[in-house]
């Protein structure tokens, strides 16, 4: 039998990038010489195994059919007769129908190595259009190259776009959906991924609430980008360069569902985006089956950003609600990364990308003065029961009054983010 390095591993050592995962081919061998020589069977749908040692993947090369819709429509055949090529003609790429032999030889049957000089992302084959996954592994690896260069092929994209268009990304599972999206919020340039789905028409599809943004006015004076999709791609790229939370990066994707659902009577005016994109977030999330502290963090974004925005002009009453209802003297991480996407939002205007953001360091402060006043200190003059929170709030009010008043004599009333 002869094995080969195959796919990612190969494609990344050729761009100089590390390399995370090595996943190997075997041609010429059964089952039950793998498991002679020790090796470990995973997986159901086709002949995976692991290395007795490196506990790395090896598959028996293989071709496939589809037989039904959507991602598990497939029919594996494996076989010792399955050659190198077969197998790789069925992979997304051509960048990724690479594969390296034991002498160090590329075999390159697809024109991957071209497509890598040319920084391009080529489908190999029509088959492409049999697996929807694949839209979304292709925006997901524009967001992982684009800083590099690449680029999606123009026969590539239509072919993404045709696939929109006749249902076939209609069949991906929310799990799916909701991998691939983590995944490219981990990335270098994740707003590529929301891009390459836009561009095809897959968005509306999967993330209807997001494209529903493109094409929507904001008041230029307060987003000189106007467009409020545009805006939220932007406000991703700079939570990007903030944070490598995804969760950060997402509350930044989602902060202005809102906007998407403004009566058109309203525009370029947005009252109550806010309350209203609290809903969106959280049906999304349902949706997708996203994690608590993705949901609650995008919530948390959707329902607040404007009051950190407005900070200097708030009530110190206001400020204890927002402290409150975000739950930050408990969870002051959280609240941390509210007032990162907050900042970001700031970041994400046109002109804005470099420009001070002094609300995040007062609401810090602010959140500090509240701290300060502990239960103990109220329970120590004998204040009891309802009383003592009711006092602890009071006090805490008007710790945050005298800090708020420090912090305007030292800055004044900074430009506000809309």
């Amino acid at each position: 039998m002869d094995v080969y390095l195959v796919g990612g591993a190969v494609r990344d050592e050729l761009l100089g990038l590390p390399v995370k995962e090595r996943d190997w081919v075997v041609v010429g061998a059964r089952p039950e010489d793998l498991l002679a020589l020790g090796y470990k069977p995973v997986g159901r749908a086709f002949p995976v195994f692991l290395h007795p040692t490196t506990h790395e993947e090896y598959a028996l090369a293989r071709t496939e059919r589809k037989i039904g819709p959507g991602y598990h429509g497939f029919a594996f055949h494996a076989a010792p007769d399955v050659t190198l090529e077969e197998d790789l003609r069925r992979r997304d790429l051509t960048i990724n129908a690479l594969a390296r032999d034991a002498q160090g030889r590329i075999i390159d049957p697809y024109g991957g190595l071209r497509d890598l000089r040319r920084r391009v992302l080529r489908h190999v084959s029509e088959a492409f259009a049999e697996d929807p996954v694949r839209v979304l592994r292709v925006a997901r690896f524009l967001a992982r190259y684009r800083p590099l260069g690449f680029r999606i092929a123009p026969e590539t994209r239509a072919l993404m776009r045709r696939m929109a268009d006749n249902g076939e990304v209609d069949a991906l599972v929310p799990e799916r959906v909701w991998q691939e999206l983590v995944r490219a919020l981990a990335e270098p340039a994740p707003a590529a991924f929301v891009e390459a789905l836009l561009d095809c028409g897959a968005l509306a599809r999967v993330f209807p609430e997001l494209d529903r943004l493109f094409g929507v006015p904001q008041r230029p004076g307060w987003h000189p980008e106007v467009d409020t999709g545009v805006h939220t791609l932007r406000v991703l790229e700079a939570a990007a360069r903030l944070s490598p939370s995804r969760a950060v990066r997402f509350a930044a994707l989602v902060h202005d569902l809102g906007k998407g659902v403004t009566p058109r009577d309203q525009w370029p005016s947005h009252r109550r985006h806010e309350s209203r994109g609290v809903p969106l977030v959280e049906a999304l999330c349902r949706r997708l089956r996203a994690p608590r502290r993705y949901r609650e963090l995008g919530m948390l974004a959707a329902r607040w950003h404007l009051h950190v925005h407005r900070v200097f002009e708030l009530r110190p009453g206001t400020v204890m609600k927002v402290l409150e209802r975000s739950n930050a003297l408990r969870d002051p991480q959280r609240f941390e990364h509210l007032l990162t996407v907050c900042e970001a939002d700031h970041r994400g205007r046109k002109g804005h990308e470099l420009r001070p953001y002094p609300q995040r360091a007062a609401f810090r402060r602010l959140l500090d003065a509240a701290c300060a006043i502990q239960p103990r200190d109220v329970m120590a003059e004998g204040i009891e029961g309802p009383e003592i929170g009711a006092t602890l709030r009071l006090r805490r009010i008007a710790a945050i009054g005298r800090a708020m008043a420090r912090i305007r004599g030292a800055v004044g009333t900074p430009e506000r983010a809309g």
